[in-house]
């Protein structure tokens, strides 16, 4: 592979840079990798979380996994596919991740601890640093819930998730008129009561 026409690059030492512990070990430091070279080569993430590149989908679970690791979403508000010597610019419908599960820790109430996992195996925890936000359309007034998974990356809930959150929902005297679901001590808001 070569990253910038002079440079040889081999597999085996992108594969050590951008996840030198392997899949499940820790992530890479996207934040430390500030490469000359971008390409936008066509790659895509669609609403419902499926990887295209060039038209094509991405079939190889573990290779959307690895590419997942190395995402990273920068002041400009593009997400790039990171390393340490080349950036690709990623371009997504909705949002890089899909939180397909969400399950409740502790006693009801504003102690409990919500936990989510993505569609690609991330688990991020709702709280101050991983807050829930729902955007409404202004036309149809339909809630898109998101939660954030981590450096300015989010996930959208599923509907099925949605719908539990829903299940979970308290009015807080706070937030007028407002349901909502605690974590980590912070209540968040998800629509009115009526």
């Amino acid at each position: 592979m070569k990253s910038n026409g002079n440079t040889v690059i081999s597999l085996e030492e992108v594969l050590k840079a951008i996840a030198p512990d392997g899949l499940d070990g820790k992530l890479p430091p996207v934040h430390l990798w500030n490469p000359e070279r971008c390409a936008d080569i066509q790659m895509e993430i669609r609403a419902d979380g499926s990887w295209w590149h060039e038209g094509d989908r991405i079939k190889r679970e573990r290779l959307v996994k690895l590419f997942s690791r190395i995402l990273r979403k920068d002041d400009d508000g593009q997400i790039y596919l990171v390393t340490p010597y080349e950036k690709v610019i990623v371009h997504v419908e909705d949002a890089p991740f899909l939180a397909i599960r969400v399950d409740r820790v502790g006693e009801t109430g504003p102690d409990q601890v919500l936990v989510f996992k993505t569609n690609l195996g991330d688990v991020t925890m709702a709280g101050p640093d991983a807050p829930l936000r729902i955007e409404t359309d202004p036309v149809t007034l339909e809630p898109s819930p998101y939660i954030l998974v981590r450096d300015r990356l989010e996930a959208k809930l599923s509907r099925a998730v949605f719908y539990e959150l829903a299940d979970m929902a308290v009015a807080h005297e706070g937030a007028s008129g407002m349901l909502g679901v605690w974590s980590k001590g912070q209540f968040f808001e998800l629509g009115p009561a009526s």
